[in-house]
């Protein structure tokens, strides 16, 4: 009981300045006291706090289920082309058309039309084990094969794109350097942001409004300007506008609609500046499947324009002079360099796979936040000066000690969750009120403990020694009770939930802490000088 030698009570002590200083910078943030210059220059993280202390932006954005049909028409189409050209070149499609949400083709020769539908037959049916049929195929006339999507397969195509959503959503809030960003879907087709801190949302809107779906087409060349100029598209091409601040601002252009290149194998994407005009462009980086692709590209088209499209619209179309095969590509229309970070932003998290509409947004101040903040700090205060007065007067000398470790734990939870970099929600100062009582819960059974070791007439070392070893088993199986709770609460919470998890989770390991090791080590310290004949407890 008396054996702490001097290596272990330097490292306890030491642990616990380590947190105590950490939580520093916490202090001057929740009382709205500016942080000296001196010491940010040692150490400035503090706890984040969240979007209901620090006021912020929500936003809500939706997708539509419409979009993604379209798509996925237009991905079945390509399959269906690139698989018969792959598999037998002799079977001839035509009229090919979109309508009504379904894909329709002839087959030219009626004899064909059987070894098609054999081809066509696997790419019906969705991955996985469940072998769920995603299309329905029928054929009409004899020669024209209709593909339907079915229910299942649209629900769960929907739901693909929004967990995909979801994720580029996160990576582009969190390549603006923002914290704690809460980001969950909402009903079948609905995400909601919430980004603490931010008040002015308009840089944030502008990039979770951008799809950044980039693809690179060639120009039809055979096109007459006055078709284009009237959205007349010869079979085959579509025709796209040029995008605000390019070249084409105004004008369209026709591009062949197949055998072009998606962005989806980019590697990587940073803004720079072009060595010859000194204008904000942005390079790509494509990995090796994508890179081979362009390079065939440029190679069979070279002399020729290809269109450089982002978001159905066209940025720029240059001249293929020469086939570019490092990977690599640049580009261009008329960025500034805050837009141009922002695409790249956009195209290093991916493509969004369905438009986003924000149907919903509101920015919250922080005057709500701050007076939670005044109140929360206002009834820690009182409900931790009830709890000192009651442990001073029933137990002397270990109330004295239960009270520093009751100080010591609120300062080293603020601290531990200022190095995790954790976020502080109105729950969570909930949080906080609930581990003051849960904290000094464990001394009471100590103290309550050795109380009774002296009754039954043991020694004093021998009573300190029996109670903390006897109340220590129930002290850690009630906290592994609340360790399971809180795990739960943060991985099947959400926002605020995971806030105060947070806080609970943390005061579990550092009231442990503090009201088992440190007053233990103290009481050891004390009954060591001044070894005394009886205690007043």
């Amino acid at each position: 009981m008396l054996d702490f030698p001097q290596w272990r009570r330097i490292w306890l002590w030491g642990l616990t300045l380590v947190a105590c200083l950490a939580a520093v910078p916490s202090f001057f943030a929740l009382t709205g006291q500016d942080y000296p210059d001196p010491l940010k220059a040692a150490y400035d993280q503090s706890v984040n706090l969240g979007l209901d202390l620090a006021g912020g932006s929500h936003i809500l954005l939706e997708a539509e289920r419409s979009q993604v049909a379209a798509q996925r028409l237009e991905t079945m189409e390509e399959s269906v082309t690139a698989e018969m050209r792959r598999a037998d070149p002799r079977i001839r499609i035509g009229d090919i058309s979109r309508r009504d949400g379904r894909l329709s083709f002839m087959i030219e020769n009626p004899v064909d039309v059987d070894r098609a539908r054999d081809l066509i037959e696997p790419l019906t049916t969705g991955a996985g084990l469940t072998g769920q049929r995603d299309w329905t195929i029928r054929v009409v006339d004899g020669q024209r094969m209709i593909l339907t999507p079915t229910e299942a397969g649209m629900d769960m195509a929907v739901n693909n794109a929004m967990e995909t959503a979801v994720e580029v959503v996160r990576k582009r809030i969190d390549a603006l350097g923002t914290r704690e960003p809460t980001i969950i879907r909402q009903g079948d087709n609905r995400i909601v942001v919430q980004v603490p801190g931010l008040q002015d949302p308009g840089e944030l809107k502008a990039l979770l409004g951008q799809t950044a779906s980039l693809e690179f087409k060639l120009v039809d060349v055979e096109a007459s300007a006055a078709d284009t100029q009237a959205g007349i598209a010869r079979p085959g091409s579509q025709i796209l506008p040029g995008a605000p601040g390019s070249d084409y601002e105004g004008a369209t252009l026709a591009v062949r609609r197949l055998g072009g290149i998606k962005g989806d194998t980019l590697t990587d994407a940073r803004q720079s500046f072009d060595p010859q005009t000194n204008e904000p462009v942005v390079n790509i980086t494509f990995d090796s499947s994508g890179g081979q692709r362009f390079a065939k590209l440029t190679r069979e088209n070279v002399n020729r324009p290809f269109a450089i499209i982002l978001d159905d619209q066209v940025l720029s179309a240059p001249n293929i002079n020469e086939p570019i095969l490092g990977g690599t590509a640049q580009i261009s229309g008329g960025f500034t360099v805050e837009s141009a970070n922002n695409l790249a932003i956009s195209l290093r998290s991916g493509a969004l796979p369905v438009d986003l509409a924000i149907v919903e947004e509101r920015t919250v101040g922080p005057d709500l936040g701050q007076d939670s903040i005044e109140s929360g700090i206002l009834a820690m205060g009182i409900g931790s000066l009830l709890v000192i007065l009651l442990m001073v007067v029933t137990y002397g000398r270990f109330g004295m000690y239960s009270t520093a470790a009751l100080v010591i734990n609120v300062v080293m939870i603020l601290g531990i969750m200022a190095i995790l970099n954790t976020t502080l929600t109105l729950p969570g100062i909930a949080g906080f009120v609930l581990t003051i009582g849960a904290a000094v819960d464990a001394n009471v059974l100590i103290n309550e403990r050795i109380r009774e070791e002296r009754k039954r007439g043991r020694r004093v070392v021998a009573a300190v020694e029996n109670g903390y070893k006897e109340a220590s088993r129930a002290i850690y199986d009630a906290n592994v009770t609340n360790f399971i709770a809180g795990v739960l609460l943060f991985l099947f919470g959400s926002g605020p939930v995971r806030g105060f998890a947070v806080v609970l989770v943390i005061g579990l390991f550092t009231s442990v802490f503090t009201a088992v090791v440190l007053t233990r080590m103290w009481v050891a310290m004390w009954l060591r000088k001044k070894r005394p004949s009886d205690l007043h407890i």
